[in-house]
């Protein structure tokens, strides 16, 4: 019990970096509703300032993610420099097969070639994207799937999948890498072409080395072990990257940590056990959250700094004590080196770790009290503030 959080420890920490979405910083809502709110940035560039603010405070959150079309610009060498001079990189290009009327029926998956040779080239657009950023990963996640049996060739549809993820694995260069993300039901009811970390895995398998599996944490049915399924894909070697969220019922896209901090616990112990913040690692950790009803950067700061906590609670696992407890058959043993870490408040000696690197010891009052809210506020008007869609 009160454990502290070693030199080793801080070390490994040091290696944390959590990618932030431009999409968290627009306007969201509900189906019903997109709610306004003051500063809401108005384009690309307004997003990456506000993404800078959560790594100035927290030094956790280096890279911002971008969407596209939603954040495309003219020149994103420009939008890359920009991002530079505020102390942030440009990271994974998100794709976006679900907002056009040609992709009713699916996407990679239609019926038709000429929507898939659409949908193809969509994604070739985006690893031009990638090119100017010098973005890594080009995450994939598909809307496509049916409502009704008998509706669609089950069959069929991973067959022109598979087809058409070989196209864009193709295009890839250098380092560049396909992170295949799932999700098991929504917006497709019956069934969904890319539900379940198995399904992402057989298609990613077939492409090549260079081509993971995303794991969203809200994505998965209640009661699923998602633990089990960060160490299987580490185990396979095909874990490539996080969206971090919360979920009380089904995709809620919440605070990472704010319905369940023991899962939050439970995967970053995982993720430790399997080298996941080791400096070879290929895992990428990003965010994908919408805050519909609280302030978007403070959330973003609150996301990154549970993830770091549970990270350090995750490292004070008495890794011995638990393997003499596993061996053995110590049941209530192994528990309690669980909890024992679980249950350490390490959030001082965390808020003591920021200031020896120059940084607020409580980030979220140090940005209330900065001004910065206000500044945009009053500074982004005029405009049509970016939401769904933009």
């Amino acid at each position: 019990m009160g454990a502290k959080l070693t030199p080793q420890i801080l070390t490994t920490l040091e290696r944390q970096a959590i990618e932030v979405p431009s999409w968290a910083y627009g306007n969201s809502g509900t189906r019903f509703k997109v709610y306004g709110t003051p500063g809401t940035p108005r384009d690309p560039y307004e997003k990456i300032a506000d993404a800078a603010q959560v790594n100035k405070l927290t030094g956790l959150a280096p890279k911002v993610a971008l969407h596209y079309p939603w954040d495309k610009v003219e020149d994103y060498t420009a939008l890359r420099r920009y991002a530079n001079d505020l102390g942030v990189e440009l990271g994974t290009i998100n794709s976006n097969t679900f907002q056009d009327d040609d992709y009713k029926f699916g996407a990679l998956t239609h019926e038709d070639p000429a929507v898939r040779r659409k949908a193809v080239e969509h994604h070739f657009d985006c690893i031009e994207v990638m090119n100017a950023t010098g973005s890594q990963d080009l995450k994939i996640w598909l809307a496509e799937g049916s409502n009704y049996p008998g509706q669609a060739d089950l069959r069929g549809r991973q067959d022109r999948l598979a087809e058409s993820l070989q196209q864009i694995y193709a295009r890839l260069s250098g380092e560049q890498r396909l992170v295949l993300e799932y999700k098991f039901f929504e917006p497709s009811f019956y069934h969904t072409d890319v539900p379940d970390w198995g399904t992402a895995y057989a298609q990613v398998a077939a492409l090549g080395e260079r081509a993971l599996v995303c794991l969203d944490t809200g994505h998965h049915a209640p009661g699923t072990n998602i633990e089990f399924i960060v160490m299987q894909l580490q185990r396979l070697g095909k874990l490539g990257s996080f969206d971090f969220n919360s979920r009380f019922y089904a995709d809620d896209d919440l605070i990472v940590g704010a319905a369940d901090p023991f899962q939050l616990f439970r995967i970053m112990f995982e993720v430790l056990r399997g080298g996941g913040l080791e400096e070879d690692s290929p895992i990428a950790f990003m965010l994908d959250q919408c805050h519909n009803v609280e302030d978007k950067v403070l959330g973003q700061i609150r996301s990154v700094l549970n993830v770091q906590e549970m990270t350090a609670r995750a490292l004070l696992v008495d890794r011995e004590a638990l393997a003499v407890a596993q061996k053995t058959g110590d049941v209530l043993g192994a528990q309690e080196v669980f909890m024992d870490a679980f249950y350490t408040d390490v959030r001082a000696e965390l808020a003591a770790w920021r200031e020896s690197r120059s940084l607020p010891a409580d980030p979220m009052a140090a940005y209330r009290a900065s001004g910065y809210a206000e500044q945009i506020a009053a500074e982004r008007v005029g405009g049509v503030q970016a939401g769904w869609g933009a």
